[in-house]
């Protein structure tokens, strides 16, 4: 599972763990270094994890460059590949959540922004 993170005065960081991870709520941060709130959403890949190993490492390619890209507002990001979903928490800036998961898609077309639905 590639796990994208960064601390204060770092970039992005990609490592891989093959470990049981805890769980996510206990790992992606909901406040920045300096006690602002963090904006996030989440994609699903559908049957992602199905594809053959090359297609699967391309993909997660292609998402590290979109997030490398967007480094400076990027805090963290998870991949489940036995979900097939893709994790990101964000600094808030307006719009974000739209144009980041936009950039991925692009990259990614059967990549899929969640979202509730609103009444």
């Amino acid at each position: 599972m590639p796990l994208l993170k960064t601390t204060s005065n770092s970039s992005l960081k990609l490592a891989a763990d093959i470990s049981p991870a805890e769980p996510l709520w206990k790992r992606a941060p909901t406040h920045d270094d300096e006690g602002g709130l963090l904006s996030d959403f989440m994609m699903i890949i559908p049957r992602l994890s199905k594809r053959p190993v090359d297609y699967i490492q391309n993909t997660l390619r292609e998402i590290e460059t979109v997030l490398k890209a967007y480094e400076h507002v990027v805090v963290f990001a998870d991949m489940n590949l036995k979900l097939n979903t893709l994790w990101v928490s964000v600094r808030p800036v307006p719009g974000i959540c739209l144009e980041l998961p936009a950039a991925v898609k692009t990259c990614v077309p059967e990549a899929l922004l969640v979202a509730h639905k609103n009444k």
